[in-house]
């Protein structure tokens, strides 16, 4: 999730930042700080950190080297007891909003759809490991569903393990993504490493559609390709398109995340990535140690805002690292990773260009 109400607020400061309009420092502080809602709302919880790909655009393959561990499952309950679900009524002046603004029906596919109409309302499952891995998936997908909360994790479909999958299913998991980047075993293993393939991936995914419809699981199926500008991406993209036609699934080609990590030229039209970091005032990640973190881009855990283990969501919140943090940031402070590897636009990098 991230907060629709902070990003409903901040809109219109947001498009006159954008345009150049000169806004004072001050004002535009203040705007984020009242915009931003004093209880926390989590973009994602990583219940696990491990792997066994060797993705090529990933930099946990070569770059990640905090501790591999898994979230015990009275950690996590403990996170989602002090969630709760966004309402029916935020919900639907969401969409409105949603169409209104960005001219996106809630009816579309697309990877700007996906963002605007699916993140907002689950909680992401996943970081820097594949949720797959995770022992605890199918009572932490129960958990969830108990609670109201929308639960969607994205995994390597060559780590389908079909009864723990079922499980996820029949315990109301929303959303689940499967990232296939080619429908070459050959290929795909090039990019996501020798564990992968796609041959028994669609064999296995063919087989959850054909329980999903028997059973009628709710659960939407994702299948996406990572746009790494390669010459042959969107060759291959139209064959996957191809093998998954006429079958019930959401399928869309995503711009490449971490563009300073591995810049291959790509020109992203994300709305996620064309718009300015607002992670500081609209989510929190939480990473498989419990530790609070500003986003989940942060694989080695460089910038700890709390510990979910032993303080609560709204003390890390509104605590004076948090504090730091969005000064930090909105002040682009030299030496933190957001200023100085992040390729997202910073907001205060557009209060002091705007003319």
């Amino acid at each position: 999730m991230f907060d629709i109400e902070f990003y409903m607020k901040v809109y219109d400061l947001k498009k006159r930042l954008r345009s150049g309009e000169c806004l004072g420092r001050e004002f535009v502080m203040a705007q984020l700080e009242s915009y931003r809602s004093p209880q926390p709302v989590i973009y994602n919880i990583e219940t696990t950190n491990a792997c066994n790909m060797r993705c090529e655009m990933c930099p946990r393959t070569t770059m990640m080297t905090r501790r591999v561990e898994t979230m015990k499952l009275e950690v996590f309950k403990h996170i989602v007891e002090q969630l709760k679900p966004i309402s029916d009524e935020q919900w639907h002046t969401w969409e409105r909003f949603v169409a209104e603004k960005y001219g996106i029906q809630k009816n579309d596919m697309s990877e700007n759809h996906f963002f605007l109409y699916v993140i907002p309302k689950v909680i992401v499952l996943h970081g820097y490991g594949d949720p797959l891995l995770d022992p605890h998936m199918p009572e932490i997908v129960r958990l969830m569903t108990e609670r109201g909360l929308v639960s969607y994790f994205s995994c390597n479909p060559a780590n389908i393990n079909m009864e723990r999958t079922i499980k996820t299913f029949e315990n109301g998991l929303g959303y689940i993504k499967y990232s296939m980047e080619s429908v070459d075993d050959v290929r795909h293993k090039e990019v996501r490493g020798p564990a992968s393939n796609f041959t028994e991936s669609y064999r296995n995914i063919v087989n959850l559609l054909e329980l999903k419809a028997q059973r009628n699981y709710p659960i939407t199926i994702v299948i996406t390709m990572i746009n790494l500008n390669k010459p042959w991406q969107q060759e291959e993209f139209e064959k996957l398109r191809e093998a998954f036609e006429g079958l019930d699934v959401y399928v869309y080609l995503k711009s490449q995340d971490q563009q300073w990590y591995e810049d291959n030229k790509q020109q992203t039209q994300s709305i996620h990535w064309i718009e300015f970091c607002q992670f500081p005032w609209s989510s929190m990640t939480i990473k498989s140690n419990g530790e609070a973190c500003e986003c989940v881009e942060d694989f080695n855990n460089e910038i700890v805002l709390g510990d979910a283990k032993t303080e609560s969501l709204i003390d890390i919140w509104n605590g004076e690292r948090y504090r730091r943090l969005r000064m930090d940031h909105f002040d682009l402070t030299p030496g933190i990773k957001c200023t100085e590897q992040c390729d997202m636009h910073l907001v205060g990098s557009l209060v002091r260009n705007s003319k």
